[in-house]
C-alpha cells in the first residue's frame, strides 16, 4: 500500500478526478481518498511511480510513500 500526498486536491470533484486516474492506471487497485489530508491511500499491483504519474496527468501532482 502507498500513500500519496496531493496538495492540489482540495474538493470533492479533484477527488473523484484522482480517483478515476487510479482506476485508468490499475483497474484492480483499491483506494481511500481523503480530501481533508489532501492524501490518497492506494493498495494495486502497478509501480507508485506509474500511479503518482497518472495523478499528476491528471492535474494533481503527487508524491508517495510506502506504508
Amino acid at each position: 500500500m502507498y500513500e500519496f500526498d496531493i496538495p492540489n486536491m482540495t474538493c470533492g470533484h479533484c477527488a473523484g478526478t484522482v480517483k478515476k486516474a487510479i482506476e485508468q492506471a490499475d483497474p484492480a487497485a483499491s483506494s481511500i481518498i481523503d480530501v481533508g489530508t489532501k492524501k490518497a491511500k492506494v493498495e494495486t499491483s502497478a509501480s507508485p511511480e506509474a500511479i503518482a504519474a497518472a495523478i499528476g496527468e491528471a492535474g494533481y501532482p503527487a508524491t508517495y510513500k510506502a506504508l
